[in-house]
């Protein structure tokens, strides 16, 4: 086994331990709010539009549920809901194949995404005249997030450099900090460039290592 293998088996080890202790020195309290974007079937490996690797995050993500739920805040988790002539589509001109038509298996949340009940679902790109990549854009997220009296968004998902990054930056300009789990991310193709993006507007980054403390049994 190489080094890098080494290190992703032990990063596994870890995260997939089941005692867990938050030590955010309280950043996550109740004005924290957990927002998954996009892990739809359509973006997986065999969708219409995979990104690369994107089922290799949703251990993770899960991981980051399991916190959150273990806390009592909130879920979200964004889906594209196209009707059949969206006009992101090829067919009308668009740039990408047809994908995540509303009320398909493509539509669905891929089946290992332990998506607790109380998850509040955000359908976005529902206007098939209009693309949307962002789960502010037309939606009632900003609306729900300020009813829960939430300030601070933790953001998971795909793709980094489209509908994770849209989001990310519409969520600064509604006034929440946000914070993108950098581990829990996937992107198409210009990953680096988007993080750099969003770092420079000020969003923050995080991985799973800095959220949790894993006790010796």
């Amino acid at each position: 086994m190489d080094k890098a293998s080494q290190r992703e088996e032990s990063r596994d080890n870890i995260i997939s331990d089941d005692i867990i202790t938050i030590c955010m020195s309280g950043m996550l309290d109740d004005g924290s709010a957990l927002i998954i974007v996009d892990m739809q079937n359509d973006f997986m490996p065999g969708g219409s539009l995979p990104v690369p690797d994107a089922d290799k995050i949703i251990h993770v993500i899960n991981k980051y549920i399991e916190i959150f739920m273990a806390k009592g805040l909130p879920i979200f988790a964004s889906r594209d809901w196209h009707p059949p002539n969206h006009i992101s589509f090829k067919q009308r001109g668009g740039v990408w194949p047809v994908h995540c038509v509303r009320n398909t298996l493509g539509a669905k949340f891929h089946q290992d995404l332990k998506l607790p009940r109380s998850a509040i679902v955000i359908s976005k790109a529902t206007d098939p005249n209009r693309e949307a990549y962002s789960a502010f854009d037309r939606t009632e997220l900003a609306d729900r997030l300020r009813e829960k009296n939430i300030r601070r968004v933790f953001i998971a998902g795909v793709a980094t450099d489209y509908c994770v990054k849209n989001t990310a930056l519409d969520a600064l300009e509604n006034g929440f900090e946000v914070i993108l789990l950098e581990d829990a991310t996937k992107g198409l193709a210009n990953s680096l460039s988007a993080i750099e993006e969003m770092k420079a507007k000020g969003v923050k980054m995080m991985r799973l290592e800095q959220f949790i403390a894993v006790k010796n049994r």
